[in-house]
């Protein structure tokens, strides 16, 4: 009996790239706030490692995580009588919603160096899309400031585009079916979240984490700044130990670093390697 085992030689065609905290919203700042706001409105505090730990879901998925941990479920039985609801969870959304959307226009400013990175793979002829776990609206709002920044994506997906979020494949399967490029081996993901690197991982494409923009150590570039060497070693040391451990290909402090990987992935191609 024979078998035939096809092999995708050629470069890379397609970067796909998460919104906050890996090109725009140094820190991933805008959801982590709105998050701990929310729940403080129904009278339940959350830290900010709770309210940054499912990040990269579609946000009604993110808060019915939150709505899952122990601590959390505790403090709702203790403040409410009883345990939260589906429908709870849809009011605690639908409050979310103009919540998130007022708050983008602050957070929309793009990450030094990513836009400059991002000609750079256009001028290759790598096609760009973007996929986000926000709505249709939040993400328009985004997309305007980008485009307003000079940055033009040729695909743009929210998790309202598609049957599922993160860590689902959906949203990477319905940029490349947009970009018209294949096979999953030449397209590349990028993003700040284990969302991010579960979702690639499902998808078959490459994952590229991003550990110092985003979500993993959750500061804006202020904070970040001001952090001592040893201290922001320390955080980006665990950050590229979770990433690789979730199945990360390769791990970067931000998009901006991303050529040479790219340029490194293109010859694993060329010797016929996949992900």
């Amino acid at each position: 009996m024979f078998t035939f085992h096809r092999i995708y030689n050629g470069p890379v065609k397609a970067v796909i790239v998460d919104l906050a905290g890996t090109i725009v919203d140094y820190g991933s700042c805008a959801p982590a706030g709105v998050f701990k706001e929310l729940f403080n409105k129904y009278g339940i505090e959350i830290t900010n490692e709770q309210a940054r730990e499912p990040m990269g879901m579609q946000k009604r998925d993110h808060i019915h995580k939150i709505l899952l941990m122990k601590d959390v479920s505790d403090k709702w039985r203790q403040k409410y009588g009883k345990a939260w609801t589906e429908e709870d969870l849809d009011r605690m959304y639908a409050d979310f919603i103009p919540m998130q959307i007022s708050s983008l226009p602050r957070y929309s400013n793009m990450i030094s160096g990513v836009k400059e990175t991002l000609e750079v793979l256009q001028a290759q002829g790598i096609k760009i899309g973007a996929t986000t776990g926000y709505n249709t609206e939040m993400t328009n709002i985004v997309i305007d400031a980008i485009e307003k920044q000079g940055v033009k994506l040729n695909s743009v997906i929210c998790a309202s585009d598609v049957p599922k979020g993160r860590p689902a494949p959906w949203m990477i399967f319905r940029t490349m079916q947009e970009l018209d490029v294949f096979p999953p081996e030449s397209v590349v993901s990028i993003g700040d979240t284990i969302p991010d690197i579960e979702s690639a991982l499902n998808a078959g494409v490459w994952s590229i984490g991003v550990a110092k923009t985003g979500n993993m150590i959750g500061l804006d570039e202020n904070e970040v700044s001001n952090l001592s060497k040893n201290d922001l070693d320390v955080l980006l040391k665990k950050a590229y130990e979770i990433m690789y451990s979730a199945g990360a290909h390769y791990v970067i402090d931000g998009v901006y670093d991303c050529l040479s990987v790219i340029e490194e992935i293109s010859i694993k191609l060329s010797e016929g390697k996949k992900p």
